[in-house]
């Protein structure tokens, strides 16, 4: 049986910012998925790296391509919307931000036939594991934080999203 957490909220996790609401139109109880697709990044990181300091997610915002191209210009030099940014927090302060594209995220779904919810799933654990210190620069560096976010979604019982769909 996959891991499940159906609390909407327990004043633990990130605060879940949906700034367009049109994640609520693709993404039915969106914010019930973001929650427990950080939980269960969260849970496997402690899991899998038991004593490794981890940084975790303070927000999490469920933004526009327009908000994210803005964003990722400004801190990236990259003018174009991206599917998610995660930024560190400064030193000395507690927590991350993830922040996803709604059109972004929609558009690669779709060209994958798969699923909103499960790409989002898969950002989730994307953005999560950066926090924590994974990379993808190097091949042997991708591969691995692959492997992490199969494992994270396989937690919550979605497919692996390095397969392509027939």
């Amino acid at each position: 049986m996959p891991w499940e957490d159906d609390s909407d909220t327990d004043g633990n996790g990130p605060e879940i910012i949906v700034e367009d609401a049109g994640w609520r139109a693709v993404v039915p109880h969106v914010e019930r998925l973001v929650r427990r697709a950080s939980n269960a990044s969260l849970i496997w990181m402690e899991r899998r790296f038991s004593g490794v300091a981890l940084v975790l997610p303070e927000t999490i915002v469920l933004s526009s391509d327009r908000i994210v191209k803005t964003l990722n210009a400004r801190h990236r030099g990259r003018n174009k919307p991206t599917n998610v940014l995660t930024f560190e927090p400064p030193p000395g302060y507690p927590g991350g931000e993830i922040i996803l594209a709604l059109g972004v995220v929609c558009r690669e779904a779709r060209a994958a036939r798969k699923p909103v919810s499960h790409h989002l799933a898969h950002l989730i654990a994307h953005g999560v594991l950066h926090l924590s210190g994974h990379d993808h620069h190097e091949a042997g560096d991708a591969r691995r934080m692959e492997m992490e976010e199969v494992r994270v979604l396989a937690m919550m019982g979605l497919p692996n999203p390095w397969k392509s769909r027939t």
